[in-house]
Order: structure tokens, then sequence, then C-alpha cells
């Protein structure tokens, strides 16, 4: 399987964009259809009007901490821990300077808290020796960091910076791009995040990420879709649907 660390092509914006787009829904036939695409976005944004990162922070520095936790973890429970670890330590230099076994402590309920731990400060360390004690805003710099991949670092440019340099690609939008929606063909995040670039015009990237994930949580959910309550099961005919 590919790393998500490794560095992928992805399309600019403009009028090359926009030819891929055209080639993607050629490929994927008429599964990605501008018409079908069509409905699917404006769906989602009667739905998720307002779809937006779920972890709570204050700066792209707890954002990025936040993320890394939530690696196998849910968003509620990072949200419970993170607003006291803040405050234990609000910024970088604070995190660079704990052993791992004191921050395995503070962080031990998200789970593979050592692994967590050790990234957590390696990076801190990183940025404060090497970016100023300033969180990087390239997606080249940030895969530098220890622990973050780039389903993390699109998260921070995207939500922090506002920088549309990907598609974040969790367990959710993956089952829904490729068992439900069947927007993808992708066998892996970075294949999956690839083929959603290339349907999805750039301006949308950000937000489309946040829809496809709140629609995958409470709507198209892993064990047992909600498709009566669906928008989208009309144009949808996954063989894991329950009407």
């Amino acid at each position: 399987m590919p790393s998500q660390n490794r560095v992928v092509n992805f399309v600019s914006p403009g009028t090359k964009a926009a030819s891929s787009r055209t080639a993607a829904i050629m490929a994927l036939g008429g599964y990605t259809s501008p018409r079908r695409m069509k409905r699917i976005f404006a769906c989602l944004d009667r739905r998720f009007p307002h779809a937006a990162c779920l972890l709570r922070h204050t700066n792209a520095f707890e954002l990025l901490v936040a993320t890394i936790l939530s690696a196998q973890c849910t968003d509620n429970r990072v949200n419970m821990i993170t607003p006291g670890l803040f405050r234990k330590y609000p910024a970088p230099e604070d995190f660079a300077a704990l052993r791992p076994e004191v921050l395995e402590q503070d962080i031990y309920s998200t789970g593979f808290f050592r692994s967590k731990a050790k990234n957590i400060i390696a990076t801190s360390k990183k940025i404060v020796d090497e970016f100023g004690g300033q969180v990087p805003r390239t997606m080249d710099e940030l895969l530098a960091l220890p622990g973050v991949a780039r389903k993390t670092a699109n998260v921070v440019l995207g939500t922090a910076y506002g920088i549309a340099s990907g598609i974040v690609v969790d367990t959710h939008v993956f089952r829904v791009a490729t068992r439900r929606l069947r927007v993808s063909r992708g066998k892996t995040p970075i294949e999956v995040e690839k083929d959603l670039l290339k349907i999805a015009p750039r301006g949308r990237w950000i937000r489309f990420s946040y829809q496809l994930t709140l629609f995958g949580r409470e709507i198209c959910v892993a064990r047992k879709p909600r498709c009566g309550e669906c928008a989208l099961e009309p144009i949808c005919d996954s063989p894991e649907k329950t009407v």
C-alpha cells in the first residue's frame, strides 16, 4: 500500500483542472456524470451548509495536535481532553519540553498514546527549531513533521489556513466515495483523494471533505445506512442500500 506521505501530483486550478474533471468523468462513467455530481453537491449543500472540522481548536497548532490525536479515535473523545491539554501546554515550546511518559498520561484515553506522544513531541520540537514556532503552510513542510500524513496536512491547511491543498479522506469519506455513491474506484486513501480532486472543483475541496464526512456519520453510516432519510437515494444503486 502506498504511503500517505509520498508526494503526489494533483491537478492545478483553471483550465487544466476542468479538463481533468472531464477525463475523470469519462473514466468513471455515469457515476460521475456532470448532472449526477451537480445533484450530489446540491444535496450536500442543503443538508450540511455549514460543514466544518469538528475538532475544537483556537489556532493551527492546536488543530495539528488534535488531528494527530484523532487517529483511530473519535472527535468527541479528542474534544474531551484537548481543552485541558491546551490549558496545561499552551504552546509548541511547552509540548517540545515534555517527556513522553508525561504526555502519555494526558492523552491515554485517545488510544495509541505512546506513538502519539512521541510524534507530538517530535513535531513540536521541529516546529520550534525549524519554523519559528509556527505551523508551516505548505504540504511538503507539513509532511516532513513526525506523525503527519496527507489527511492531517489537508485538515490543517484547509481548516486553519483556508488553503485548498486536497481533500480529507477519512474512513467515512472512503466508504461513501467507493462503496456507496461510487464516485471513486480507488483502493487506498491516496487513490480516492486523487479521484475526488478530479471531479470536484477546487473551490469545493475543503467543504466537500467535511460534507462527505458528516454524510457518512449521520446518514450513510457503516453498518446500516439510513437510506430512507437520504436525498441521494434515488441516484444511488449501492449493493449495501437498505431500501
